[in-house]
């Protein structure tokens, strides 16, 4: 499939703004929630503002994590559209919460409130399966890839530049563009499940999360590729929570400098995702890519490594560089991996059965960067080198098995 053919899929194009919109309102915050905090914590103590900002992170994996299969299931009873609707709607409370703030546990229930509804990814990955062919689901997953790098591409620059009116507005303006992204969605949106492929047997113990991740787990080769997943996410989720303090400590940066390297990462992204991963795919297939990404983002991890024992701002930049390319070339590949497991009744349990592996790392991954910091800057870093490490040992290890169970599963049906 081309790229032009992908592009005339009017459901898909729909999708992609509803993505993009997303990953706009949660960029406008990330450069500014370290500085936001020194509003309830003594500013000097650095080591607790980290701390609170791996708290942050973790409580909203953690609610996701016990959401995100359930309203799978019910995007696969009920249809992706609702679903899809009711997490926007969640989100733009979350960060409204959290702008007018006033004390640390409104930050908190804030954070509890989006991660409730923060099943929207796994919905939007769902969507795209409905809609695409098993074998071209890696180049739609690509082309989500690089908006949600055009999405950090505007969004922590702009919520950079908006600090310097208020630390609380790019909250706000987070807010306002969710909102309009679910009335953007209520109005142009069409449903992508039919009515024939929806869960027919749907009862009440599909709301319960650790039934729905358990029935999902009997899919052995599903449970392979999240056991891979997870050492692939867990240092991200390391990266993702602890790198604006990092940054703030090591190179001395601000928001804005913080928002600057984020379009960095948002350009490499794009290209990666939506370029490069399309035109490699054919060619090598997913599992070389995860390979790919695998190494390129642990040698990412060593860059940063570096910076905190150097503070050269180079580093950086070259470690973002090399982390967009790996990121880029992996997160298309899983995901049509993941996605070539499962049936169409099924692609909302299993979107949230991935999307609650992930959570479990976001779970994990900000406590453990939060402890580590406390005796080195660089020392989460150097954990996410051996995760990496570990996780391309395992895919090595289960290739083969991976390979032929994905013939033989799609064969079957």
């Amino acid at each position: 499939m081309t790229q032009e053919s992908v592009f005339k899929n009017k459901r898909f194009l729909f999708i992609i703004i509803t993505v993009f919109l997303s990953v706009l309102g949660i960029g406008l915050i990330i450069p500014v929630v370290p500085f936001m905090l020194t509003e309830y914590v003594d500013p000097s103590k650095t080591a607790e503002i980290a701390w609170h900002v791996g708290l942050l992170t973790s409580i909203y994996s953690l609610c996701q994590f016990f959401a995100a299969p359930v309203l799978g299931a019910l995007s696969d009873r009920f249809g992706r559209r609702p679903v899809l609707l009711w997490c926007l709607f969640g989100s733009a409370i979350g960060y409204i919460m959290f702008g007018v703030g006033g004390a640390l546990w409104v930050l908190y229930l804030s954070r509890i409130i989006d991660g409730l509804t923060g099943g929207d990814i796994s919905t939007v990955f769902a969507y795209i399966a409905d809609i695409s062919k098993p074998q071209d689901r890696g180049k739609y997953y690509g082309i989500v890839g690089a908006t949600v790098g055009f999405g950090f591409i505007l969004g922590p620059t702009l919520g950079g530049l908006l600090a310097h009116i208020s630390l609380t507005a790019p909250f706000f303006i987070a807010a306002a563009i969710t909102f309009a992204n679910m009335l953007f969605g209520f109005f142009v949106l069409p449903e992508s499940l039919d009515k024939e492929h929806r869960m027919s047997d749907f009862s009440l113990h599909h709301l319960n999360p650790f039934t729905q991740f358990a029935y999902i787990l009997k899919n052995s080769l599903l449970k392979a590729l999240l056991i891979v997943g997870i050492f692939y996410f867990l240092p991200f989720a390391q990266l993702q929570s602890i790198t604006t303090v990092f940054l703030k400590d090591s190179v001395h940066w601000g928001p804005s400098q913080i928002g600057f390297l984020f379009l960095i990462l948002g350009l490499g992204d794009m290209f990666t995702q939506g370029f490069l991963s399309g035109k490699l795919l054919p060619k090598y297939g997913e599992l070389k890519l995860v390979f790919a990404g695998f190494f390129l983002t642990g040698l990412a991890y060593a860059l940063y490594v570096v910076v905190g024992n150097t503070s050269q701002a180079l580093f950086v930049y070259i470690a973002i560089l090399v982390y967009a390319l790996g990121s880029g070339l992996f997160e298309p590949a899983m995901g049509g991996l993941v996605s070539r497991t499962a049936q169409p009744q099924e692609q909302g349990r299993v979107q949230g059965a991935n999307q609650s592996m992930q959570s479990i790392t976001r779970i994990i991954g900000p406590l453990i960067a939060a402890f580590l910091y406390q005796f080195g800057i660089g020392i989460p870093y150097i954990t996410c080198v051996i995760l990496s490490a570990l996780g391309m040992l395992i895919l090595w290890q289960k290739r083969a098995y991976i390979q032929g169970h994905l013939i033989k599963q799609e064969a079957s049906w």
